[in-house]
């Protein structure tokens, strides 16, 4: 355990340093560091903000896949006491454009292929980009408007800037349920926590070798980090997940745990029989939201345990159970150090057996985020009667375990990304053939959701759903582009006019819905 003043990443790397020096810590691609580079790195990443004006406190946005220079950038930050912004890098147009604006970041770090998509909103209002530092490649000879020049690490390390558990590490964005994108304020102890009770979940201990092929940018796989580090273990990154590359990198990196999402387990068993299907060191595999059904399937035929789980971007892992308690189709038992309540719509505990709302809480100090960035009205009403409120339906059975039932927010969740019905409705609102329209969740085969949409048109207009998705792709992550589509001639709606969702969730998807799947239709990435 670390002392309360040494919950910050500054303090976690100078304090393993000593402990594991020359033990590898991170690889990703030709990059491989031990415990005593991650230090210096830091402070080299951080001399090269100062160099650029960057002070404690102000945003740094990320926009890079799973590169060495991602984790440069965020220890850069950690180490000068500014703020790292990871941003999923399917993000695009609008919802970029609000994460820039809402997080105020002056310097952006971009991975060259992307600098296009950075480029339309360079001067627009509230965009407050001063510099952008260039990923994998030199500055091209235009300018977008702003200094652009290559990531270099500073020659000489700076020392890191004191401070505090509950100084802000990172701002990480979430989906927006019935709004826009929020921005979760995540102080450096919160991450200490992550990564001390998934640690202890997983069972990771000194010589574990971690392997992940999630984003960075997202709360997993950075959290995976932190695992490591407080471990002595070692975190190996691959650039994304593939269901033919999963398992030989699994056998390359001799991997003892690694992770995975809902979606993935059943398109890696629907994969055919391998002789090589056993040939690995990994025991257990963090396994959110996996259909009860595939466990067994899973564990007989890889020989590894899938674990289950609860957290989210504003809390921590506040519900899971180790390995010989963990029940399939379970969310597991609240864990040590935070409370757990399945609540009515006033916050009243309901019975066992009972579904109702999750509500949370932490008993360590600044084990969960501190609110939302510039959005008070959220933060407010997200922890309203000192409980965070997940927005998520559960039920709490006789022995404690936790079963969960749908979300009560306005959002979906796909191959493992959130997504903001309101954000893709206002791209589907923006054709000028379109009157109205609601986007919602339906089952998908595998795990999760798929994106649907019930459109009208306008009196006299003609669009085909080929066309309505022509005009989403460019304007949203590739993942959030609805799979299907149907033209209604009115949606249903209460007396006041308000969209009933339900009721188009329930009648779901007909012989009348168009597939883009069955029509052969691709989504770019």
């Amino acid at each position: 355990m670390f002392a309360p003043h040494e919950r910050t990443l500054p303090a976690m790397l100078v304090r393993q340093a000593a402990r594991f020096g020359s033990r590898k810590l991170f690889v990703a691609g030709d990059a491989a560091w031990s415990y005593t580079d991650a230090l210096t790195i830091a402070g080299r990443a951080a001399a090269a903000l100062t160099r650029a004006d960057i002070k404690p406190g102000d945003a740094v946005a990320i926009l890079c896949g799973n590169r060495a220079e991602f984790l440069q950038a965020y220890l850069g930050c950690a180490w000068l006491g500014a703020i790292a912004v990871p941003i999923n890098v399917a993000s695009r147009g609008a919802q970029l454009h609000h994460i820039l604006s809402n997080s105020g970041a002056r310097l952006l770090v971009v991975e060259a292929p992307l600098l296009d998509v950075i480029a339309p909103l360079i001067g627009k209002p509230g965009v407050a980009l001063e510099r952008i530092w260039l990923v994998g490649s030199d500055a091209p000879a235009g300018s977008p408007g702003v200094a652009l020049e290559p990531f270099v690490l500073g020659e000489d390390a700076q020392d890191a800037r004191p401070m505090r558990p509950g100084d802000p590490v990172a701002i990480l964005y979430t989906s927006g349920t019935t709004g826009l994108s929020k921005g979760v304020l995540c102080p450096q102890a919160q991450y200490y926590w992550w990564g001390i009770n998934s640690a202890r979940l997983l069972g990771i201990v000194e010589g574990d070798v971690q392997m992940t092929c999630l984003p960075l940018f997202h709360t997993n796989a950075l959290n995976a980090f932190y695992q490591a580090l407080l471990s002595g273990a070692t975190l190996a990154v691959e650039p994304r997940f593939s269901a033919s590359g999963f398992w030989p990198a699994l056998r390359r990196h001799e991997a003892t745990v690694t992770y995975l999402l809902g979606a993935m387990v059943p398109i890696l068993v629907s994969r055919p029989d391998s002789a090589d299907d056993h040939a690995h060191r990994c025991r257990i595999a963090l396994a959110p939201g996996v259909p009860e059904g595939f466990h067994a399937p899973f564990r007989d035929r890889f020989g590894l345990h899938l674990l289950d789980g609860y957290g989210s971007t504003e809390t921590n892992f506040v519900i899971g159970s180790p390995e010989g308690e963990h029940r399939p189709g379970t969310m597991g038992r609240v864990w040590q150090g935070f409370s757990a309540r399945v609540a009515d719509e006033e916050d009243n505990e309901v019975p066992a057996g009972t579904a109702g709302e999750l509500i949370l809480r932490a008993r360590e100090p600044f084990a969960f985020a501190s609110g939302y960035v510039g959005m008070a009205d959220k933060t407010v009403e997200a922890w309203r009667n000192l409980w965070f409120h997940t927005g998520d339906r559960v039920i709490r059975d006789a022995d404690g375990y936790f079963h969960f039932v749908d979300r009560m927010k306005d959002a979906i969740r796909r191959r493992g990304e959130n997504i903001s019905a309101y954000e893709v409705e206002q791209v589907v609102l923006s054709h000028a053939a379109v009157a109205t329209a609601a986007v919602f969740a339906v089952p998908s085969e595998l795990a999760e959701d798929e994106v649907m949409v019930a459109a009208v048109l306008r009196s006299g207009a003609v669009l085909s759903a080929a066309e309505l998705l022509d005009h989403c792709q460019p304007r949203l992550p590739y993942y959030a582009v609805p799979r299907f589509v149907e033209f209604l001639d009115e949606l249903p709606a209460t007396e006041n006019g308000k969209i009933q969702k339900f009721k188009l969730r329930e009648r779901g998807v007909t012989p009348a819905t168009w597939d883009r799947d069955a029509h052969g239709y691709k989504v770019a990435r």
